[in-house]
Formats: structure tokens, C-alpha cells, sequence
């Protein structure tokens, strides 16, 4: 997924940030019975070109706070960490894979991306 420089070393690592992600603007004008999976989707999206991996798992608390309201009723925003980490098993599809985890805030006032420490 990512592209490699010539003559330079793999630009991946195992690395961690935390993300703030408008699902508002990711789902509007859409049905309401679509809202919730679409912004699930929308997650995965995200996370593949931020973090140039083509495997994305979803971490179960992540799912619940996305679903929390209902199908049709999200929050606004969602503060998600995203974790780039090598793969155990080598089933043909690259060597890293992405874990995307819940992190709850208080307020989304003046959050940045931030990188994390494992």
C-alpha cells in the first residue's frame, strides 16, 4: 500500500498515534440505517492511508462507543489510537497489521495527533 523510495530504507515501523476522526462529516447525507457501519468503515478507511496498512482490526470497546447511540444516532467526533504492529503470522498480506483502539476524552477542544508511547 505505501510506496517505497528508491535507494531508501522501509519507512515502516511499529508506531502508535492518536487520532481525532469526524464521523459527522464522514456520514452525512447517508441513510439512517447505514450511519453506524458506514462510520465502522469509514474507521478502517482511515486507518489503512494513515497508517499504510491493508489489515485493520477493530477493537471491540472501539465498535461499542461507535454503536453506543444506536444505528442512526454517533458521536460527532471519536479520539481513536492507532497502532502499527508486526504480524505473528505470515499469511501473505504484508508483515504489519493496524489495531485501532478507543480512547476516551472529555473534550475534543485543542487535540492534535499525537504519537504515543507503547
Amino acid at each position: 500500500m505505501g510506496k517505497k523510495e528508491k535507494g531508501k530504507p522501509n519507512p515502516l515501523g511499529e508506531v502508535s498515534r492518536d487520532y481525532t476522526i469526524n464521523l459527522h462529516k464522514a456520514v452525512h447525507k447517508e441513510t439512517f440505517k447505514r450511519k453506524a457501519p458506514r462510520a465502522v468503515s469509514h474507521i478502517v478507511r482511515f486507518a489503512q492511508k494513515n497508517m499504510l496498512t491493508d489489515d485493520v482490526r477493530i477493537d471491540p470497546q472501539l465498535n461499542e462507543a461507535v454503536w453506543a447511540r444506536g444505528i442512526r444516532n454517533l458521536p460527532r467526533r471519536i479520539r481513536v489510537r492507532l497502532q502499527r504492529k508486526k504480524k505473528e503470522e505470515d499469511d501473505g498480506k504484508g508483515k504489519y497489521y493496524t489495531l485501532a483502539q478507543y480512547v476516551p476524552v472529555d473534550s475534543f477542544d485543542n487535540l492534535k495527533t499525537e504519537i504515543t508511547k507503547q
